[in-house]
């Protein structure tokens, strides 16, 4: 388990070392793609709209954006999924409400 979490580590890491490198060097090249190609070339990035994205969440996160941030993100995603869990449970709580209620009202023979 350690591993796999040192394996994200670094992808985190590589993240933020390239965006923060990005704003470093933006100066330098005549247009951001300009600087954003120089950039994954040199990390090994596959390519450059990746890093694109990258900074583009960089900025949502820290507020420099608009847009929805990764942390709102991850909470309509956990609301989404609770939601469905809540009706799941609401549909098998009406089915089980019609299945007693037909009993109620079935006549019974007493043997």
């Amino acid at each position: 388990m350690e591993a796999i979490d040192d394996g994200v580590r670094a992808r985190l890491e590589l993240r933020k070392r390239a965006v923060r490198m990005v704003a470093e060097v933006r100066g330098d090249y005549p247009n951001e793609s300009a600087a954003l190609r120089a950039v994954a070339q040199k990390l090994g990035i596959g390519s450059a709209e990746t890093l694109r994205n990258w900074v583009k969440r960089d900025e949502i996160d820290s507020g420099q954006r608009p847009g929805t941030t990764t942390e709102e993100s991850a909470q309509i995603k956990a609301m989404k999924k609770e939601i469905a869990e809540l009706k799941r449970a609401d549909d098998i709580l009406k089915a089980a409400a019609s299945f007693f209620a037909a009993e109620l009202d079935r006549p019974h023979t007493r043997s």
